[in-house]
């Protein structure tokens, strides 16, 4: 499996600020999740993104479960997702999740895919069975699905809205300028337009929370994060998460520059004021990172 990034940060300090160092938990939980998700051939997002909080969300005996296989068809600079040509997806993957889900005991389970724009669906249908076979399982456990754009395709999102999930989590990761530059496949406003769906879709229940990311870092200014956040309230956007980039490898999108604590509260307070009803800000805050607390947050 890759190093960490919690890792890589730990064993080269020199290379980043205080605030950024990060101990890593006891691995007994940790081998027990890893375990689970071999017998159950199931891919993860935090072991593919090489997510710095893996190792803490593991130990704490949880996972963001990636379905529609390990790779992707598009290729963001910033993301460690291997892209390419994926293979077929697996019929039995949202049984073996609902499985792992109630073996792992979650009371808040998070799903999220690679991009898959070669199928005719982008993979909305998988996403349908998975929030299905979990919420048989598991029918008091919150379900949030974290999707790509399905290149804007209205059936396809609607789909999905169709099943209900408790969160509809889509992120725009970065300012528009830079969407050549690091997520060139990708648009800024068809991303909005899938969050300002999604939040039209809002029943009685408040169901589904729309919940979009950004991360800093990449060198946008402040006055075009400000933009953002003002873009994703328009669009109905709930709430938020906000964390510091972290290049995968050498040959990813370099980080500009480290965005500080202090940086990260100023954007959390400033987004409650905007609207946003949960916001979490801070170095390694990642889209489903403590996400069950979010929602709880959110629904307030």
């Amino acid at each position: 499996m890759p190093q960490d990034a919690a890792s890589t940060l730990r064993d080269e300090p020199e290379r980043f600020p205080q605030w950024m160092r990060k101990d890593l938990p006891p691995v007994g939980e940790s081998a027990k999740v890893r375990r689970l998700l071999a017998r159950l051939r199931l891919v993860t997002v935090c072991a593919e993104a090489h997510c710095p909080n893996q190792a803490e969300c593991f130990s704490c005996g949880t996972a963001t479960f990636m379905i529609l296989g390990d790779t992707c068809t598009r290729g963001c600079r910033f993301c460690a997702v291997a892209h390419g040509r994926p293979a077929p997806p697996r019929a039995d993957e949202p049984q073996a999740i609902a499985e792992a889900a109630a073996e792992l005991g979650l009371h808040h389970v998070v799903i999220t895919s690679v991009t898959r724009d070669d199928l005719a669906d982008g993979g909305a249908g998988q996403f349908t069975a998975a929030i299905a076979a979990v919420r048989s399982r598991l029918p008091q456990a919150a379900i949030e699905v974290l999707t790509p754009d399905f290149l804007g395709d209205c059936g396809s999102i609607d789909v999905v809205l169709a099943a209900r999930p408790d969160v509809f989590n889509h992120n725009v990761e970065t300012v528009p300028r830079l969407y050549e530059a690091v997520r060139p496949q990708a648009q800024y406003h068809r991303s909005l337009s899938v969050l300002a769906r999604a939040a039209r879709r809002r029943g009685a229940d408040g169901a589904p929370v729309t919940k979009s990311g950004i991360m800093l870092g990449l060198g946008e200014t402040p006055q075009e994060v400000a933009s953002v956040l003002a873009d994703l309230r328009q669009a109905g956007v709930d709430a938020l998460t906000i964390g510091q980039y972290l290049a995968p490898s050498p040959s990813h999108a370099p980080i500009e520059r480290f965005v500080t604590p202090a940086e990260f509260h100023a954007l959390e307070q400033a987004a409650i004021d905007m609207g946003f009803t949960a916001v979490a800000s801070g170095p390694y805050v990642r889209s489903s990172y403590q996400a069950e607390g979010i929602l709880r947050r959110a629904r307030r």
